[in-house]
């Protein structure tokens, strides 16, 4: 789960519940938010994940937000001298998915990050490699990070996947390509005689590197289909 300790805009808890429905979390917990809760202006900015913030839970302390989790991790650039056990959100994830009860990740304010306190109830430390003279990420940069080292882990299926058409067969390209080259022999295109197998060749490499579909296929043929055609008077 995502908790949220002392939030300061209601925008930003929306786009934090954004960022994680984006990577199938919905689990947010929010601890203490300035402005209360519910707030009006986390609907508008959470573009539609507003299951994540109507089943969001509000504590008043971040001890009571994590009582129930057996492992809690923090989030922050700096270790704030607490010594504890430093991961990547990479190595958060993989130990999440392979850990028994209940996880929580841990993001504090907006403008200060987590107290010195606050990162002292974790048991680790979540932090990434960054320009140590900018360092500073917004919450739902942060909040992303992490939902999507975990997301690698979940059966999230990729939105592009299903889209992609399967390769043509190699019938419908000879036949493609074999109109091709009709077309191209009384133009003269495979002149020299002796020439020819190797130019012949090197097109048919140009046109297979494509990895044509079948509507690919289909729409080069009716171009040259017309292109063969007499030109209109």
């Amino acid at each position: 789960m995502i908790v949220l300790v002392r939030p300061q805009l209601g925008e930003n808890i929306g786009k934090a519940a954004r960022a994680m429905l984006n990577f199938g979390l919905t689990r947010l917990r929010i601890v203490a938010p300035r402005d209360g809760w519910p707030n009006p202006s986390a609907g508008p900015a959470a573009a539609g994940a507003d299951i994540v913030l109507e089943q969001a839970e509000v504590f008043d302390t971040l001890a009571d937000a994590v009582a129930d989790c057996a492992h809690v991790y923090a989030t922050t650039v700096r270790k704030r001298g607490v010594t504890k056990p430093v991961v990547t959100p990479e190595a958060a994830a993989r130990e999440i998915i392979a850990a028994p009860g209940q996880c929580a990740i841990v993001f504090g304010p907006e403008r200060s990050g987590l107290e010195t306190d606050d990162v002292a109830l974790a048991r680790t430390i979540i932090t990434v490699p960054i320009n140590p003279e900018f360092a500073s990420l917004n919450l739902a940069q942060a909040v992303i990070l992490c939902a999507y080292e975990w997301s690698k882990h979940a059966d999230l299926v990729q939105p592009t996947a299903e889209e992609l058409l399967p390769p043509a067969p190699q019938e419908e390209f000879e036949g493609m390509f074999a109109q091709l080259t009709t077309m191209l022999e009384p133009l003269g295109y495979f002149e020299p005689e002796i020439r020819a197998p190797v130019t012949r060749r090197t097109l048919r490499t140009m046109f297979t590197k494509a990895a044509w579909n079948h509507l690919e296929v289909r729409t080069m043929r009716g171009i040259l289909t017309t292109l063969a055609r007499k030109p209109r008077t």
